[in-house]
């Protein structure tokens, strides 16, 4: 699942994103306002009209645990009628690895926004950044592509994906902007681990039955 080309390049990618998790969750502990980026960024973002505030809305729902769950399935029962279980398997472990690693942060920087809720990292944001990750790389080893091309497809699928979830979090007033990027920070941290794990845990059990 983690192809060999780009082993070089999310390798150090993964462990940028999980300093800059940490960071930020240091940097924003215990606050209940925004920081003077997340004003500017919030203000800029404030304000949508009807139109784009339901496409927010159904963006929004996508990292929900109902459109979230939903989600998952299709694309895991695509797997298997596609015969590609070990990325069935990490959909579902790269999903949940990061959606569980954000739901642990969360009370432990204590951010909160709208009263007491909770909010660093962005939790849907950290979703729809993990799954994008987990299909870009099933599109890079499908294609065999190269180091330079494949990062390219991966971390793009990882920005657009973020970005559409970051601004529906923003214009929601669900979620700072840094929580955002906390969020998609945490799934480039965890989705390449991940992988790197599905793909040990099948090598041993290939060695195990030999």
């Amino acid at each position: 699942m983690l192809p060999s080309s780009l082993r070089s390049w999310l390798g150090p990618i993964a462990a940028l994103a999980a300093l800059v998790v940490v960071g930020l969750g240091v940097l924003h502990a215990g606050e209940s306002e925004p920081g003077t980026v997340d004003a500017r960024i919030g203000a800029a973002l404030d304000g949508v009209g009807p139109t784009w505030r339901h496409i927010a809305l159904a963006v929004d729902f996508l990292g929900e645990p109902v459109g979230a769950a939903t989600l998952v399935v299709a694309a895991v029962t695509g797997c298997l009628l596609l015969r590609r279980p070990r990325v069935a398997v990490l959909l579902v472990a790269g999903a949940g690895m990061t959606v569980g690693t954000a739901t642990v942060l969360k009370p432990l920087v204590g951010r909160t926004i709208h009263g007491e809720n909770l909010s660093y990292p962005s939790g849907h944001t950290a979703f729809a950044t993990a799954f994008a990750l987990v299909v870009a790389l099933l599109v890079t080893g499908r294609l065999g592509l190269g180091r330079t091309a494949g990062t390219s497809i991966v971390l793009a699928a990882a920005l657009v994906a973020g970005a559409a979830m970051g601004w529906a979090q923003v214009a929601l007033g669900a979620h700072y902007p840094t929580d955002v990027l906390g969020g998609w920070c945490t799934a480039l941290a965890v989705v390449p681990a991940t992988a790197w794990l599905v793909d040990r845990m099948a090598g041993a059990g290939r060695w195990a039955r030999r």
